[in-house]
């Protein structure tokens, strides 16, 4: 494998014989022959050629490729309809309080009651900050929520008799949107948005019918942009039979504001990671709470965490209705301490403050940045913006290469190419947790680039120049992906 100045080591090739990283001692316990456990034709013939490394160079090996991680705890990460915040180290302190982090799902209720108050807490406080009647902590992420949702909504028109197979999404909607309504199975409806980026009424009218099982929108939708006409939208769907879904994927805009149930929504999901600031990426662990109306309360997942008469709490199993458990045990429950040391930390006030600041940021960038980059939708925005890069393809620069430059500077890049309803699309969320130091850095850069791209267009063309990796053939890497070491 070749190697830049910016490369380290493989582990591999610090390899020498006869180097171990471990020392055990002897085994005295009997040993079976490998044959007695494991089939033959399973067996190797020869040992596994595995690298031959002392421990501190298996270690330092590996913090190397941990320091060339990028998160939120050391660098802005501007990614658009992702709401990466910072994660208060004070949830993480509570998340390890030894009575939430050492307990086990099958111990007796009466042993757990503390947790199951915070969890009937919390669910509670997602009910109260969302306008809905009941919520489950079961699912594991937004895209599980939605699918939840999505179940209970089929059930409830089930048990009417009723069979709707369609589900109507905004061409602005989120990817998983279209995604968890197939997967419930449902029939997806694409309606298109107005030249303001907002729900067209006229084409919603003509795609509900006897057969709309429920609209699926996202307020802010993901152009930042608040739905005006919201209550119209939600008598149009319920007149034609169908619920209305919430994809709480923008709820950082407004949190304490206003509220989901208020707007005429029947179900919603939260994304814990992005607006309570529970841990965000890498597969996991996650939380996609469910909130509903009263009319899909007796669908909801089961066991619920329920308030008895002598004040203790316990699990509700019987659920005649429920579409039944969508999740182990009962939610990532780690995750969920931490959203509830998150809520129980700002309190309402403080909540309807992150939602302030984070529509405050969104706009401030916006309005500096207009100038150099076109903004399709002008005006007020919420807690995310977009603009788009195609004024600088007159000189053969694209959204790509603007994204590309910036690790030159630090940044991780903002979301690229998405809405896919806007050309060379660039969609930046700044959230609340940014000073207008970190904001106005990443701003002069933005700027800095776009001059470039006028004046010295190949510098921004042919970036990263500082990055471990630079330039990517992204064609043949998608087609012709090197999934091992062994390459040249």
């Amino acid at each position: 494998m070749t190697q830049s100045e910016h490369d380290m080591p493989l582990i591999f090739e610090l390899s020498s014989p006869g180097r171990v990283a471990f020392s055990l001692p002897e085994c005295d316990v009997p040993r079976r022959p490998a044959e007695e456990l494991i089939p033959s034709e399973l067996l190797r013939s020869e040992p596994a050629a595995l690298p031959e490394v002392y421990e501190v160079d298996v270690i330092r090996h590996y913090t190397e490729l941990s320091r060339r991680n990028f998160g939120v705890d050391n660098g802005f990460y501007p990614l658009g309809s992702c709401t990466m915040k910072y994660n208060p180290k004070v949830n993480e302190d509570v998340a390890r309080y030894a009575g939430l982090a050492k307990i086990h799902p099958y111990q007796p209720e009466e042993s757990i009651q503390g947790a199951l108050e915070l969890l009937y807490t919390l669910q509670n406080d997602l009910a109260g900050l969302t306008g809905m009647d009941a919520v489950t902590l079961q699912p594991a992420a937004g895209a599980h929520g939605e699918w939840t949702g999505l179940m209970m909504i089929r059930a409830y028109h089930e048990s009417r008799g009723e069979h709707r197979t369609k589900v109507i999404v905004p061409d602005s909607s989120h990817g998983t949107n279209p995604a968890s309504a197939t997967v419930a199975g449902f029939e997806t409806v694409t309606i298109p948005s107005t030249a303001k980026g907002l729900v067209d009424l006229d084409a919603l009218r003509a795609a509900v019918g006897s057969d709309t099982a429920a609209l699926m929108l996202t307020n802010p939708n993901t152009l930042g942009l608040f739905e005006e006409q919201i209550t119209e939208i939600a008598e149009i769907v319920h007149e034609a039979g169908g619920l209305l879904y919430y994809d709480g994927a923008n709820s950082n805009a407004i949190m304490g504001i206003t509220r989901p149930g208020d707007m005429g929504f029947d179900v919603v999901h939260l994304n814990l990671h992005k607006t309570m600031s529970t841990p965000h990426g890498g597969g996991g662990p996650g939380a996609g709470p469910v909130g509903v109306k009263q009319l899909l309360v007796p669908f909801l997942p089961k066991p619920m965490v329920v308030k008895n008469e002598d004040d203790t709490y316990s699990w509700d199993t019987e659920q005649a209705n429920s579409i039944g458990r969508v999740k182990a045990y009962y939610g990532n429950f780690g995750i969920l301490v931490r959203a509830y040391a998150y809520i129980r930390t700002y309190g309402p006030d403080g909540l309807r403050a992150v939602s302030e600041n984070a529509v405050l940021n969104a706009n401030y960038m916006m309005h500096r940045l207009a100038p150099y980059y076109e903004i399709p939708y002008p005006g007020v925005c919420k807690h995310e913006f977009v603009m788009s890069g195609r004024g600088l393809k007159q000189y053969g620069v694209r959204t790509l290469d603007v994204a590309k430059r910036l690790l030159d500077f630090g940044y991780h890049p903002p979301t690229v190419y998405f809405p896919l309803n806007v050309e060379e699309c660039i969609m930046i969320e700044p959230t609340e947790t940014e000073s207008k130091e970190t904001l106005d850095g990443f701003i002069d850069t933005m700027i800095r680039i776009a001059k470039e791209a006028e004046e010295n267009p190949e510098l921004v063309i042919n970036a990263p120049y500082t990055t471990v990796v630079t330039r990517l053939d992204e064609t043949t890497a998608a087609r012709k992906p090197v999934l091992n070491c062994a390459c040249s």
